[in-house]
């Protein structure tokens, strides 16, 4: 059956490739993707795949499979793009259409890649077992994510999901490989706006003002030993610090400065320990100074945590498809985030990444980089892959 679905993955292959470019000429932004959407179900009808619509955008694949059973087994790509300008010379003959947004996110290929598996699949009905529900998800790049509000529906408890798979592109690993880990894999990603008030006033006459500028340096140089004094050094988490505004000219105190961040984390109690000590902090240098403050923790998505015996199902197939050679345990998770982890909090699964990265295709650049690329190799480990977590596996 391995030898099956790798060659009906280089059967189709190039189509894989060219929905790809289709797609990433015509990006669009997170909850907006309404052509993205009617493309997949144009492509699903000519497929004789029927599909529900769960949310507004995205939708769902539905594939009954020959042999009778109640395992249920569903696969995701998302869909959205990002709001960036593309760049780089590899890119050009299929550069997004629209001005400022563009797949540099790798989601053109994630859709693009399950679309393969579709076919894939229906050329095989006859071996599947159960049902497979495929995943067009929109929103991954923004908050709350599309994969909460798909799980807010119900939609995939009442079709009683047994495991669920998703991949990401990998720019950091090869083409031909495939990397995932048991238990942490991504990083829980939370979003801090603050704003530190002070008293404007001449530059001249500094000691009349409550200068916000010097409260916000005292507070991002004390941010720098939460970490090292507080978490577990056994424990990863990580707070930066991404954007300051304040001011308008040389010799003008301001009243304010706002600033955005981002904290990542892997336990709730950590997160949870963060914002605490993130707030005494702020609280702390404003109240001696005589300022004032205002602090936003918005959660974001959980951490993506493996379930073993998906994770290792992953693994073992990676290696019945392609040899020891193109598996890769992970020894350590990422600090990148993914709302992957919704379904996880209802469904065993795992999430992995294909390796799409070669100096050949211009495809280093890290994820959210505007010269951000995909190798087209990436589809001949992708599809068959994610084929075979379907067939082989129980």
């Amino acid at each position: 059956m391995h030898a099956r679905i790798k060659e009906l993955a280089l059967k189709y292959f190039q189509e894989m490739v060219d929905t790809r470019k289709y797609l990433h000429q015509h990006p669009e932004l997170s909850y907006q993707e309404f052509e993205t959407t009617k493309y997949i179900k144009s492509r699903l009808d000519d497929l004789g795949i029927p599909y529900e619509s769960p949310l507004e955008t995205g939708c769902v694949g539905i594939i009954e499979g020959a042999k009778k059973s109640d395992r249920v087994i569903a696969l995701r790509a998302d869909i959205d793009a990002l709001p960036i300008q593309e760049e780089g010379d590899f890119k050009k003959e299929f550069y997004s259409k629209v001005e400022g947004v563009a797949h540099c996110c790798g989601h053109d290929a994630h859709t693009s890649n399950l679309l393969g598996v579709a076919t894939i699949l229906m050329e095989l009905r006859d071996e599947i077992e159960g049902r497979v529900l495929l995943v067009f998800q929109p929103g991954e790049e923004r908050l709350p994510g599309g994969g909460k509000l798909l799980c807010e529906t119900g939609y995939l408890q009442s079709q009683n999901v047994s495991a669920v798979y998703g991949l990401h592109t990998s720019p950091s690993h090869a083409p031909g490989t495939v990397a995932t880990r048991v238990g942490p894999l991504m990083a829980s990603p939370d979003e801090i706006e603050i704003e530190i008030i002070g008293k404007g006033g001449h530059a001249a006459r500094a000691h009349e003002a409550i200068d916000p500028i010097v409260l916000a340096s005292q507070f991002v140089s004390g941010v720098q030993s939460i970490i090292s004094r507080n978490v577990d050094p056994t424990e990863s988490a990580v707070i930066t610090i991404g954007k300051i505004e304040g001011g308008t000219t040389y010799n003008i105190i301001p009243e304010s400065v706002k600033m955005l961040g981002t904290v990542r984390t892997f336990s709730k109690s950590t997160k949870k320990l963060i914002e605490q000590k993130l707030e005494a902090l702020l609280k702390g240098i404003t109240e001696a100074a005589g300022g004032s403050y205002a602090f936003n923790f918005k959660q974001g998505y959980p951490a993506v945590i493996n379930s073993e015996q998906e994770a290792l199902n992953v693994l073992e197939q990676t290696n019945a498809l392609f040899g020891e050679d193109a598996v890769i345990d992970l020894e350590r998770p990422s600090m990148a985030g993914e709302d992957f982890a919704f379904y996880q909090e209802h469904f065993p699964g795992a999430f992995f990444f294909v390796g799409s990265g070669s100096e050949e295709s211009e495809s280093t650049y890290v994820w959210h980089h505007p010269k951000y690329n995909v190798d087209d190799r990436f589809f001949l480990t992708a599809a068959p892959l994610m084929a075979s977590l379907v067939l082989n596996t129980k």
